[in-house]
């Protein structure tokens, strides 16, 4: 009996490891022989074509937004970089286009500019001082593992950066779609309570990480911000859900995205698997007259006026540094030119009202200046001077 079963026992362990090995795929299966090898030697026996110490970049899958495009060769799509302890991405951001801020929680990364340069900030942890540079071209700039860090394109052009990190997993978190993520009370409270409706619309205006850059950027490049995907927002579950849903109704992101049009540069439409350069730069130009459409997003929030209120703080915000440190730009011009307007009909209705008043005060004295009372009626409006014969006084007489 004890024989019996154990043989049970052994026969089920088999069959499960059986079930489990099936259902990974081809690529998993052999990282799964690579973490088990104990050797070089018979990891590069597993890796037994020559091809699979190569990577396309220009033919993998990329992620997309609205200002750019990035292809990754990491562990999960590159198995030769198990053990190796690193990995690489080539970002292509388009004009004005940015990389939002995010982090690489296992992983420090060192970002190269192939062309053009970038504006890239990073804050590494609590009581660091904050960290900006502009990097030109031929340069590089270290983001240390875990820190929040981010890429702007300033230039009308398209622009390449490579980045290397030293961890074949690095792994990325993108920072306002996991805030936002968390329950909405706690979001709330922790933003000085601002409220889980107001929470509901600024999570679901938040673009994909690729996104349009700022505001002065787009102006001066002649770009018009329209929708941009949100398909990377954290899917729900009843301990992050709104009030009054579940996971059961909260819409899932969605994990198509489709681009067309062309780029600058380059001959491919954008939507085959990475031939032209449009491809990758992930629509970049999806807010110029004329180019291609891509999904309009589904929104969650409650009121669209909460979502034109965090639209008008953001300009109002951008509007601000942008004043600051470049100049004055359009949105304040406008606002600017509103601000005058609307006084100069103001001084216009005071001089208006000041005339009325005096051609009303004029009248009322014209009418007061030939008024004559019923008791002086009919006598002479200057008085008569009577002349007396008495002589003068004399104080010597």
């Amino acid at each position: 009996m004890p024989s019996t079963t154990k043989l049970f026992y052994a026969l089920a362990l088999a069959t499960g490891a059986l079930a489990q090995t099936t259902a990974l795929t081809p690529i998993q299966q052999k990282i799964a022989a690579l973490r088990d090898a104990p050797t070089q030697v018979d990891r590069i026996k597993i890796l037994d074509e020559d091809s699979d110490f190569v990577f396309n970049f220009l033919n993998a899958t990329a992620t997309k937004g609205a200002g750019g495009s990035a292809v990754g060769a990491t562990v999960a799509n590159f198995p030769v970089l198990v053990n190796n302890g690193m990995a690489m991405t080539i970002g292509f951001l388009g004009a004005c286009g940015m990389n939002t801020p995010h982090t690489h929680p296992r992983a420090t990364e060192m970002l190269y500019v192939v062309n053009g340069s970038i504006s890239s900030g990073m804050i590494a942890e609590n009581g660091a001082r904050f960290v900006f540079n502009t990097v030109p071209a031929g340069s590089a700039m270290v983001f240390p593992k875990g820190s929040i860090h981010f890429q702007q394109n300033e230039g009308c052009d398209p622009i390449t950066f490579v980045a290397a990190l030293n961890h074949e997993d690095p792994g990325v978190e993108s920072i306002a779609q996991r805030y936002f993520g968390l329950p909405p009370d706690v979001v709330a409270a922790s933003l000085g309570d601002l409220g889980v409706q107001e929470v509901a619309g600024l999570e679901a205006m938040i673009p994909d990480n690729f996104a349009l850059g700022t505001q002065e950027c787009l102006d001066r490049c002649g770009i018009q911000r329209s929708m941009q995907p949100t398909t990377q927002r954290q899917p729900r579950v009843p301990a992050n859900a709104l009030p009054g849903q579940s996971s059961a109704d909260w819409p899932a992101p969605s994990s198509t995205v489709v681009y067309s049009g062309s780029g600058s540069s380059g001959s491919g439409s954008g939507s085959g698997s990475g031939s032209g350069s449009s491809e990758y730069y992930g629509g970049y130009n999806a807010g110029k007259a004329g180019s291609g459409p891509y999904p309009r997003p589904t929104s969650t929030h409650y009121s669209r006026n909460t979502q034109q209120t965090g639209a008008l703080f953001g300009a109002v915000a951008e509007d601000a540094q942008t004043v600051a440190t470049k100049g004055v730009s359009h949105s304040t011009l406008i606002a600017l030119v509103v601000v005058v307007g609307v006084m100069g009909l103001g001084y216009l209705a005071l001089a208006a009202v000041y005339v009325v008043h005096r051609r009303r005060a004029r009248k009322e004295g014209q009418a007061n200046r030939w008024y004559v009372r019923p008791e002086m009626a009919g006598r002479a409006l200057v008085p008569t001077v009577e002349v007396h014969d008495e002589p003068k006084y004399d104080p010597a007489q």
